[in-house]
């Protein structure tokens, strides 16, 4: 099983599966069902730089679903202070878990974490690269409102240049023929 990188890594009928996938998914989501799809998976959960939304949607998920989670917590008390390299923390948590989610201040960390692991690794935001797992939620969320993605015209507003949420959404509105319009204050 591959990660998830940058959107490159999913095709368009890929990306329209999940989606379908998580919009049968949506009882799970809300707390109003119990799916133990992922019983007996653990998720790494590894966020070296401070997160909320992200970081707790993973862990969520995974036990809605079954699964368990291990946090790297802050990066403080971790070996990282000692010295210990990405490539070091990366091949000590491909050992105990099944996929990791990681968001990492440094853009290419995620893709370089994926060339050290065994493990699928879950891009959750590398630096001004890329946020493909926040750009599934928003092409989800779009095609909710929407009832689909392809020809639409969007507005993306905000930091364009270093926001890797736009990166990663224009990119994949893109590839369904959107037309993008771009604000930035």
């Amino acid at each position: 099983m591959a990660g998830l990188i940058t959107m490159d890594d999913l095709t368009n009928e890929q990306i329209l599966s999940i989606l379908e996938d998580a919009e049968r998914l949506l009882p799970v989501a809300r707390g109003e069902m119990y799916l133990p799809l992922l019983q007996g998976r653990i998720l790494g959960n590894l966020f070296f730089e401070p997160s909320t939304r992200t970081r707790m949607s993973f862990e969520t998920a995974m036990k809605r679903l079954g699964g368990d989670v291990v946090n790297l917590g802050d990066v403080k008390t971790s070996s990282v202070v000692k010295g210990e390299t990405l490539f070091d923390t990366i091949q000590m948590v491909d050992g105990y878990t099944d996929i990791i989610a990681m968001r990492h201040p440094r853009q290419g960390a995620a893709q370089y974490a994926q060339d050290a692991a065994r493990v699928p690794i879950l891009n959750g935001g590398d630096g001004a690269g890329h946020h493909p797992t926040q750009t599934m939620l928003d092409l989800f969320t779009i095609k909710q409102a929407h009832g689909r993605l392809e020809g639409l015209k969007v507005v993306l507003a905000g930091d364009l240049r270093y926001g890797r949420t736009v990166h990663s959404l224009s990119h994949a509105l893109t590839r369904f023929g959107c037309e993008l319009i771009f604000a930035s204050p």
